[in-house]
């Protein structure tokens, strides 16, 4: 029964695989509990000690002294996890190796764990007896309710220790002499022991469901209010957040940053033409050529109607924040064939560049909003810097 409950679990349909944040933070959270690990060392020493120096066990001490390190190493792992994480942001491949790190000492601490209740009831004392089956059903309910949302891990821990603690019960009921009702307790204790880890096997699934459903959603409404609905771009929330840090990254390479404005010309007529379906179709597809002409280190997002802006990143000299903008214009002005019909637009574009026009996104976007302007009445697929007087326009325009 418990095999193919394991199997079930752990072997069942396999699952859609995890967005790449949904993992990263059930996996921080396995790093986030450091008082659940402390107490279930020190109750496993305080009760492995007692039985010590009761019986003089040289199995036991040895079994108590290994958890009590294990614990050690497991709290300085998590601190070590917490330091290398505010450094720096984890790649895929390095959370990856942490989640292992946490899995072994999981499971040696429930290896343990199973060894020290399969040495204590071998023997004839009820109340270690106690003790042992007490820490296995508070070592099983904590890593339910704690790591569930790992369930490779929980699992493995889990029946690391209660494998050997079902095993050593059923044993103990074959005890010759050992007093009336004697087999038929400890076989009803090895099932209660069994069924309890079924039950915890359960709660592992449904717990493991629910937390990926609620995670899943928080990511997915944390990404729509970052996103513009109708291209799924970044909005004006998320093009702030990468302002800032290609800011950083300009700043910190001693070159510049454009923000590049951008209006669609003669947008207007073909929502006037052929629709509200046929605009969104081209403001759609503008988007998708809008990502292929920049490089990935750069942001391009819609910041209403069909207005774009585009930061690029690391920018040597104004030739090629010049350069960049024509690719613009040329891939913009191509053709679209769209529900059948052939579509021409093309696109104006204003220019302001950091430090040298501010540092602001509000201020920088202001002045090239006023380069625009000036590249709209020079006609179509236009594009100008900002200016001085572009620069002192917005200044007054931002205050």
């Amino acid at each position: 029964m418990m095999r193919r409950a394991v199997r079930a679990l752990l072997k069942g349909p396999s699952p859609p695989p995890l967005p790449d944040a949904v993992y990263c933070e059930l996996v921080e959270a396995l790093f986030a509990m450091r008082l659940p690990i402390a107490g279930m060392g020190v109750l496993f020493g305080v009760a492995g000690a007692m039985i010590f120096m009761e019986h003089r066990s040289v199995i036991v001490g040895l079994i108590t002294a290994a958890a009590i390190l294990v614990t050690i190493a497991r709290l300085a792992l998590l601190t070590a996890y917490r330091r290398n994480a505010h450094q720096a942001a984890l790649t895929i491949d390095r959370v990856k190796q942490w989640e292992w790190r946490y899995a072994a000492g999981s499971c040696v601490f429930a290896a343990l764990l199973g060894a020290l209740s399969a040495a204590v009831l071998g023997t004839h004392t009820p109340l270690n007896h106690l003790v042992a089956v007490s820490l296995i059903f508070t070592f099983g309910a904590g890593i339910v309710s704690r790591i569930g949302g790992r369930p490779r891990i929980c699992v493995t821990s889990l029946l690391l220790a209660t494998v050997p603690t079902v095993a050593a019960l059923a044993l103990h009921a074959r005890t010759r002499d050992a007093g009336a009702m004697h087999a038929e307790y400890f076989i009803i204790e090895a099932l209660l022991v069994t069924v309890v880890t079924l039950l915890s096997l359960e709660s592992v699934r449904h717990l493991y469901r629910s937390d990926v459903e609620h995670l899943t959603a928080k990511h997915d409404l944390a990404a729509l209010v970052r996103q513009d609905a109708l291209t799924g771009l970044p909005n004006r929330l998320l093009l702030r957040e990468r302002f800032q840090n290609s800011l950083s990254v300009t700043a910190s390479e001693d070159r510049q940053l454009a923000v590049h404005f951008l209006d669609l010309d003669g947008f207007k007529i073909i929502n006037d033409r052929y629709g509200h379906p046929m605009g969104d179709a081209v403001l759609r597809e503008v988007s998708a050529r809008l990502r292929a002409t920049v490089r990935s280190v750069d942001t391009v997002a819609r910041i209403g109607g069909d207005e774009f802006i585009v930061v690029q990143e690391g920018v040597l000299h104004e030739g090629e924040a010049e350069m960049l903008a024509r690719r613009i214009i040329k891939q913009l002005s191509a053709p679209y064939q769209l529900m059948g019909e052939q579509i021409r637009i093309s696109v104006s574009i204003g220019i302001a560049m950091a430090p040298r026009h501010g540092l602001g996104l509000e201020h920088l976007t202001a002045c090239a909003d006023a380069a625009l302007y000036r590249s709209k009445r020079g006609g179509k697929a236009q594009l100008y810097f900002c200016t001085a007087e572009d620069v002192a326009e917005a200044g007054r325009a931002v205050a």
